[in-house]
């Protein structure tokens, strides 16, 4: 006997491609009232405009195919090596648009106090900002501020040790000019 549920999922699965292939044979000769379907992008998946399609040197194109997000070891201020491979990148594609300014904002997520994560997370960007200034980015375009334990801010809220690592992290923000 068939499960009932599992019968429906499938019903479903197979009747969504047949109606999105039946409202595009509807299309008009492409006047106002044309429906088309909208692009799909094979390779993310993501809409237009949410990594497809990038402009080089945008803010975007930074976050996409840079990546901004430097994580650090509990109690740590140190770079790893994976640490290190995203700032590179960081530096190269930095020095290849040099009108952009960064404001690298550090957080910790560690179980000391508040005063000792505020510390820890502006050693994290200050870190960073060296790095980078290693790198050939000139200090004068970097800003590194540190908010700690900030719940406004924290990527997950768990008790799990792995889970919170994602919390102790420098984020690299560009900016058109350098202020707090």
């Amino acid at each position: 006997m068939i499960d009932p549920m599992r019968a429906a999922r499938l019903a479903v699965r197979l009747a969504v491609p047949c109606i999105l292939l039946s409202l595009a044979g509807c299309a008009t000769d492409g006047g106002p009232t044309a429906m088309t379907p909208a692009p799909l992008s094979t390779a993310t998946n993501a809409p237009v405009g949410q990594g497809v399609n990038v402009q080089p040197g945008t803010e975007e194109d930074f976050v996409v195919n840079v990546g901004r997000r430097t994580f650090f070891k509990e109690g740590s201020a140190e770079l790893d090596d994976t640490a290190k491979v995203t700032l590179d990148r960081q530096a190269a594609w930095l020095t290849r648009y040099p009108s952009w300014y960064v404001k690298v904002q550090g957080f910790a997520d560690d179980g000391s106090a508040e005063k000792a994560n505020l510390a820890l997370s502006q050693k994290r960007a200050e870190t960073v900002k060296t790095y980078l200034g290693s790198q050939g980015i000139a200090p004068t375009r970097v800003l590194a501020k540190g908010y700690g334990k900030d719940p406004e801010r924290l990527i997950r809220n768990c008790s799990d040790v792995s889970c919170r690592a994602q919390n102790r992290r420098v984020v690299t923000n560009l900016q058109e000019t350098l202020e707090m």
